[in-house]
C-alpha cells in the first residue's frame, strides 16, 4: 500500500484476552459474561474471526506473540529472545556477546516456588534496593564477570551478564520452571507439577554455553543466600507480604536483532501506545513511532490519547495489559470486570473522541484461560470493524462468535496484511 493512502486503523491487542468456559461464570468465558456495549456495537458493524498467534500447539509468551501479531513470523529463523527485547525496551547498555535474561522476583519455601511473582505487590523502591544490593554484593568466582540488574514493573526484572574477555551464549535453559524454549521461542508450560527452581543447563557442548549456564547458576545460588535476611524482605514478612527470595530467569539472548522496519514492510505509517518494556522493545526493534502511557490502567486517558495519535498515522497499535494478569491469577470475575472497564473507558472514550473515519481491529496476543492460570494455544477472537467493512452478522466480541465469523482462522502474522487487503478492496469498489 502507498504511504499516501488516507486511512486510519486502530489495532488493539488485549493481553491474554482469550479464555475458556468457567464454572465461576456459569460456564461462560469472561468475554461472554462481560457487559461490553461499545465493543458489541463494533462487532455488529464488522466481521469476526479468530487467530492462532504463533502456531498450533504453541502457548506463546507475549514477546513472540506480539511480533507475530504485527506480521513478523520467526518460524525457521533465529529469534533473539525476550531478554534481549526487554533490555532494548528498558534502555540498558547492551553489546553482542553479553547475555540478557528476563527475570521474575519470586517467593521460595525451601526449594519450592510458592509464588512466581512474590505477591504482585512489589513497589519500585523495594525492587531498586534489592537490585542494587545484589549488584554490589554478588562476587563471581571469575572476576571478569559482571552483572547489571534492572527492575522494571512490579515483579519484573532484566538481567545482563557480561564477561570482559569472552562472548556468552544464549543456548542455555531457564531456571524458571513455568517456561521453556522451542526453537529459541519462549513458551509457557502448562504441565508443571512441581514448581522448583531449575538448574540452567547448556544446550550444546560449546565452551560459551557451558560458561553461560555456570554463570546463571552461580548468580541464582548466591542471590538466594544474600536475599534471605535482607531488610526489605524482613520488612515484607513482618507486614504479611511474600519475600523476594529469588530471581527466576528465562529466555536468554546474546545479540540484537535486525528486522525489516514495519513502515517499509507494509508501506504505511505506524505508531504505538504501549507501557511495558517488552512492547517498547518490540516497537524500537521494528521502527514504530513510540508513545507511552502515564499509567498502565488509565484506560480513559489511553482512549483520548490514541484518538489524537490516530490523526497522524495510518495504523496505531495499542497494547492493553489488564486481562492477562487476572487470567494468571485464575480470577474469572476479575477478568470480566476488567474487560468491562476497558470497554467503558478505553473504547467508550476513543469512540467519543475520534474525529476521522477509521477501522478498529481488536484481538489479543494470546489466550490466558483462568482455569489454566497460564498462557495457552487456544484461539484468540478477532474483530475488524469500521469504515467500509461489511458486517457478517456477528453480535459480540466473544470466543463463540469468533469461531463462526466470516474471517475464519488466521495466523497472527497474517492479520495486518488481511486488514490492509480488506481496506484496499473496499476502496476499489
Amino acid at each position: 500500500m502507498s504511504e499516501n493512502q488516507d486511512f486510519r486503523i486502530l489495532y488493539v491487542l488485549l493481553d491474554g484476552i482469550g479464555d475458556l468456559p468457567n464454572p465461576d461464570l456459569n460456564g461462560k468465558t469472561p468475554l461472554e459474561a462481560a457487559k461490553t456495549p461499545n465493543i458489541d456495537s463494533l462487532a455488529r458493524k464488522g466481521k469476526m474471526g479468530q487467530v492462532i498467534s504463533v502456531g498450533k500447539g504453541i502457548s506463546p509468551q507475549s514477546d513472540i506473540a506480539v511480533f507475530n501479531m504485527l506480521g513478523y513470523d520467526f518460524q525457521g529463523k533465529k529469534y533473539a529472545g525476550r531478554g534481549i527485547v526487554e533490555i532494548i525496551g528498558s534502555g540498558v547498555d547492551f553489546r553482542d556477546g553479553d547475555l540478557a535474561l528476563r527475570g521474575n522476583f519470586a517467593t521460595l519455601d525451601n526449594s519450592k516456588i510458592i509464588d512466581r511473582r512474590a505477591g504482585r505487590d512489589i513497589i519500585k523502591q523495594e525492587a531498586s534496593t534489592i537490585c542494587s544490593f545484589l549488584e554490589d554484593n554478588i562476587k563471581f568466582d571469575d572476576p571478569d564477570i559482571s552483572v547489571k540488574i534492572t527492575p522494571t514493573i512490579s515483579h519484573r526484572v532484566i538481567i545482563k551478564f557480561r564477561h570482559s574477555k569472552k562472548s556468552l551464549s544464549e543456548k542455555i535453559t531457564n531456571t524458571d520452571p513455568a517456561y521453556g524454549k522451542l526453537n529459541g521461542i519462549g513458551i509457557a508450560k502448562t504441565d508443571v507439577d512441581d514448581m522448583v527452581v531449575q538448574e540452567s543447563e547448556s544446550e550444546d557442548n560449546s565452551e560459551s554455553s557451558i560458561l553461560s549456564a555456570k554463570i546463571v547458576n552461580e548468580f541464582t545460588r548466591k542471590s538466594i543466600s544474600l536475599l534471605k535476611e535482607h531488610p526489605v524482605n524482613l520488612n515484607r514478612i513482618s507486614n504479611n507480604k511474600k519475600p523476594m527470595s529469588i530471581i527466576l530467569l528465562r529466555d536468554a539472548g546474546n545479540s540484537v536483532p535486525h528486522l525489516q522496519p514495519i513502515n517499509e514492510k507494509y508501506g504505511i505509517s505506524t505508531s504505538c501506545l504501549v507501557d511495558m518494556p517488552v512492547e517498547i522493545g518490540i516497537a524500537k526493534i521494528i521502527g514504530m513511532d513510540l508513545f507511552c502511557s502515564q499509567k498502565i490502567d488509565d484506560y480513559k486517558q489511553k482512549g483520548k490519547d490514541v484518538a489524537k495519535i490516530l490523526n497522524s498515522y495510518n495504523l496505531v497499535y495499542v497494547h492493553i495489559k489488564g486481562p492477562d494478569e487476572y487470567g494468571h491469577d485464575g480470577d474469572a470475575s476479575g477478568k470480566r470486570s476488567n474487560i468491562e472497564l476497558i470497554d467503558e473507558n478505553f473504547f467508550g472514550e476513543f469512540l467519543k473522541s475520534v474525529t476521522k473515519e477509521h477501522v478498529v481491529v481488536i484481538s489479543g496476543d494470546h489466550s490466558t484461560p483462568c482455569i489454566k492460570k497460564s498462557h495457552s494455544d487456544d484461539p484468540i477472537p478477532l474483530l475488524i470493524s469500521g469504515n467500509g467493512i461489511k458486517s457478517d452478522g456477528s453480535q459480540r466480541f466473544t470466543e463463540s462468535w469468533a469461531s463462526k465469523g466470516s474471517v475464519g482462522t488466521l495466523k497472527g502474522s497474517e492479520v495486518i496484511s488481511n486488514v490492509l487487503n480488506m481496506i484496499s478492496t473496499q476502496k476499489k469498489k
